[in-house]
């Protein structure tokens, strides 16, 4: 539902309260036990490397950050397809620091 909600809005983007009154107008079954799922949203975005924040330019004043989709999660949500997915989008780490191993040679004296 979140992706559903930034992908439909004007400039693909949204602010929690933006993402929130989307689901209930769209979803009346969301505008009761709303503290419930509104913690799931928030834990979803938080959580989902597939939904980045950014933050609020100058020329945007307002309460809280816009949330947004990652630029290579796209084709996961092809046709209209919004089911759960086997694997959660994750976002790989650019050149991760690489552990030296050090060569191990025999000793002479260790024979067997």
């Amino acid at each position: 539902m979140i992706t559903m909600a930034i992908q439909h809005s004007a400039n693909h983007k949204m602010t929690l309260s933006e993402i929130y009154n989307w689901i209930m107008d769209l979803f009346p079954y969301y505008r009761q036990n709303q503290q419930r799922w509104q913690n799931s949203i928030r834990h979803s975005l938080s959580f989902n490397d597939c939904f980045v924040k950014i933050a609020r330019t100058p020329d945007k004043p307002g309460k809280g950050s816009f949330w947004t989709l990652h630029e290579l999660c796209g084709n996961m949500f092809e046709n209209g397809c919004y089911l759960r997915r086997q694997k959660r989008f994750k976002v790989k780490e650019r050149d991760p620091p690489r552990k030296k191993v050090a060569a191990v040679t025999p000793s002479p004296n260790n024979s067997h």
